[in-house]
């Protein structure tokens, strides 16, 4: 089934029959279909909360059907935790990327669109423990342990996602005090237009900062024959 451009059989299916050894491509799974489901809409913190609560919830799913003995469950959910987490870590990205653009252009982050975009930006950690934590407590008794020990975990070490939107909030700000000095100013219509299409626009550029990411393509093989 495929639900906010995710498709959950497949996932449901890769947990349910990933031995204890297949956690790094597990991670790699649920990170490649969390990234596609975000850059298939508008960035905007509902729609994450929907991608998370999807990915997390065809995880548990599928983990609650695995024949591992429970400390491995847990090393298998640990694994779709944190591809969620990176996921996230390039949606963060975009939205620095995007207001790092529209800041040096002169934009005050008093303006109402990036005002919420920088709110977005510290409840995405919080949203992805929100979004895990709803799916642990309706998983059922055998994934209770499992669950708990990944948002111990977690809450103990931090993520990847909650350092970046912590570290990109005081660039912005260090950003915003210095174009005050400079005395920039936002009267470009084209900006204006960027500020209200901002969702439109960091969608834009996470779509870009993933394709960045991709290993290039193979060179095509040598069609010469050899010489005898």
């Amino acid at each position: 089934m495929i639900k906010h451009g995710i498709d959950q059989d497949a996932l449901i299916r890769q947990f349910s029959q990933a031995s204890a050894k297949q956690g790094e491509a597990l991670r790699k799974a649920v990170n490649e279909a969390t990234l596609k489901a975000l850059q298939g809409r508008e960035l905007t913190l509902v729609n994450i909360k929907q991608v998370l609560g999807t990915v997390a919830k065809a995880a548990s799913a599928g983990a609650a059907g695995s024949s591992l003995d429970q400390p491995d469950v847990e090393g298998l959910l640990a694994k779709a935790f944190t591809g969620m987490d990176t996921a996230l870590v390039q949606a963060v990205q975009a939205h620095r990327k995007a207001l790092q653009q529209l800041v040096d252009q002169g934009a005050s982050l008093r303006e109402t669109q990036l005002k919420k975009a920088v709110a977005d930006i510290e409840k995405m950690e919080d949203s992805l423990f929100a979004a895990v934590r709803k799916v642990a407590a309706g998983s059922g008794p055998s994934l209770e342990g499992p669950w708990a020990g990944v948002l111990k975990a977690m809450q103990g070490s931090g993520t990847g996602t909650g350092a970046l939107a912590n570290a990109t909030v005081e660039q912005l700000m260090d950003s915003v005090q210095k174009g005050l000095k400079d005395g920039r100013a936002l009267g470009m219509n084209a900006s204006q237009a960027m500020l209200d299409s901002y969702t439109t626009l960091v969608s834009g550029v996470l779509i870009g900062l993933s394709e960045a990411l991709e290993p290039p393509a193979a060179p095509p093989a040598s069609t010469r024959s050899r010489k005898a």
